[in-house]
């Protein structure tokens, strides 16, 4: 099995934000996205985000492009009209929801999960299920405005006590409760690059 780490300079040069599209998203929600995306950009970390230009989404890329910092969005066709691609920033359009997410993976070097739905607690699921089978060792960031997170947190600490989940996959994330403690815990976490990944279907040979 090979490990699917990606930053080839040996420091963090880019960050995921998975986050909600929802239009009708709590406002305070919004601006935190919206600071998070300043944060990035003066802290000269590209955003990787899912190309949209609506809810927290289109708040964090539009507040980091306004910034100065570079935005890279990946959007599958299908959500292009939907989510209103955000074509004021870099966008890629990709064939599908899992090729938006390998993609995704392998142009970030961390990871920050803020408040969002089934499809932002799909992504950052995933992102730590490929930790726990040791596929990488990148950074993952809860940001836990008023313990939002906390929830899956309880069910992930159910699985381990359940006997399913071993312990030390509890320390598998950082969670943070303010929105501008978030790049510094990225920087503070234990990042190492290694080698570029193989593609996920050389992954399991």
């Amino acid at each position: 099995m090979t490990r699917m780490d990606g930053n080839r300079m040996g420091e963090m040069q880019s960050v995921c934000v998975f986050c909600g599209s929802a239009e009708d998203a709590d406002p305070a929600y919004l601006r935190s996205a919206a600071h998070l995306g300043r944060a990035l950009a003066q802290a000269r970390l590209t955003l990787i985000y899912g190309g949209g230009g609506v809810g927290l989404m289109g708040a964090c890329a539009r507040a980091a492009h306004e910034a100065g910092g570079r935005v890279l969005g990946l959007i599958p066709e299908f959500l292009v009209a939907p989510e209103r691609a955000l074509e004021i920033v870099e966008h890629v359009v990709v064939e599908s929801m899992h090729d938006r997410k390998m993609r995704m993976f392998e142009q970030s070097d961390a990871f920050v999960a803020l408040p969002g739905g089934i499809g932002t607690l799909e992504e950052i699921v995933e992102i730590l299920s490929w930790r726990r089978l040791d596929l990488h060792s990148k950074p993952v960031v809860f940001y836990n405005r008023e313990g939002f997170w906390q929830p899956l947190f309880d069910l992930f600490q159910h699985t381990v006590d359940a006997g399913l989940t071993p312990p030390e996959f509890m320390q598998a994330w950082i969670a943070v409760d303010r929105v501008e403690d978030i790049v510094p815990a990225l920087q503070g976490a234990n990042y190492e690059a290694e080698p570029p990944p193989l593609p996920l279907s050389r992954t399991f040979s």
